[in-house]
């Protein structure tokens, strides 16, 4: 089963991690760990940003602005972690995170998403998660080039 590739193909980089889907989830119980840290104060940071544009009587905006600075900059801290592994985060409320891949001579993007036991799907780079392909027809692919 032949994989058409997008007309907008991303070439190979030479200075950036690429991951086979074992190496992806290997890496999933450390990245589950820091997605979900995202996901918990992304949330924390909306509900924060909310109470300051329509604050009650009887709250202190300036606390509240200490407080949402304080959880961005531990937002900030865990995005630069997740990077440090070499997989993005694609989607803050969702914990939607793409592992770069390579696959004949281009980068494709295998996809997780918290909740998700394993890496279960793929995409093209440029088709986002609307272009999810079931993990299998990646490995068909990989398997007919090993032949």
């Amino acid at each position: 089963m032949p994989i058409n590739p997008s007309p907008a193909v991303t070439p190979i980089q030479d200075d950036r991690k690429y991951f086979s889907v074992d190496q992806a989830n290997r890496a999933l119980p450390y990245v589950r760990r820091v997605v979900t840290d995202i996901v918990d104060a992304y949330h924390a940071a909306v509900s924060l940003q909310h109470k300051m544009e329509f604050p009650l009587p009887d709250q202190d905006t300036d606390q509240l602005r200490g407080e949402y600075d304080t959880i961005m900059s531990r937002l900030n801290d865990l995005i630069d972690e997740l990077s440090d592994v070499g997989a993005e985060l694609k989607d803050y409320d969702k914990g939607l995170v793409d592992f770069p891949a390579a696959l004949d001579g281009r980068e494709v993007s295998l996809c997780w998403m918290l909740g998700e036991p394993e890496i279960t799907a793929w995409h093209e780079v440029d088709a986002g998660f609307a272009g999810r392909q079931p993990i299998e027809t990646l490995m068909l692919h990989l398997d007919e080039d090993e032949d």
